[in-house]
């Protein structure tokens, strides 16, 4: 700690010479919310069915062990993180992260907000914000579109 400190310092005086208040710089830098990609969490797999799946040619990153399987599980990657990153923060959650009502999980043209009220209540009771992405990628009806 005392490294982090001392180097902190030479880098705040080196700043200031250029006029840089390093500590109002952090300030204001953590009260911008980061939005943290959901895709991040489980190699856009998505919850939208029973597979699982953003197909069509999607390399992110590389199937990697350990993701999560289920929005519970997602969720609480995001909580775990949150709680290791300083300022504010947001997530950002795609179409294909929706959830089933009545044990159905509809196409991306016919989601309704029942589909995240789970992610939504969560936000709420985790203080953050949410940013929604309509996934248009990986889709057959979404693909027609750009041919």
């Amino acid at each position: 700690m005392k490294n982090i400190e001392k180097n902190y310092n030479l880098a705040a005086e080196q700043f200031a010479e250029y006029g840089v208040d390093a500590a109002k710089a952090i300030k204001l830098a953590t009260s911008i919310p980061v939005s943290i990609h959901c895709w991040q969490g489980d190699d856009v797999v998505g919850f939208e069915k029973a597979a699982g799946g953003a197909d069509g040619g999607l390399a992110v990153t590389g199937n990697y062990p350990g993701r999560a399987r289920t929005p519970e599980e997602l969720r609480a990657d995001f909580e775990k993180t949150l709680s290791l990153t300083p300022g504010a923060s947001r997530i950002n959650i795609h179409a294909c992260y929706c959830e089933p009502v009545n044990g159905k999980c509809p196409d991306r043209d016919e989601i309704t907000y029942a589909n995240f009220k789970n992610w939504v209540d969560w936000a709420n009771k985790n203080k953050i914000g949410v940013d929604f992405n309509p996934t248009f990628f990986g889709h057959q009806r979404h693909l027609m579109v750009f041919l």
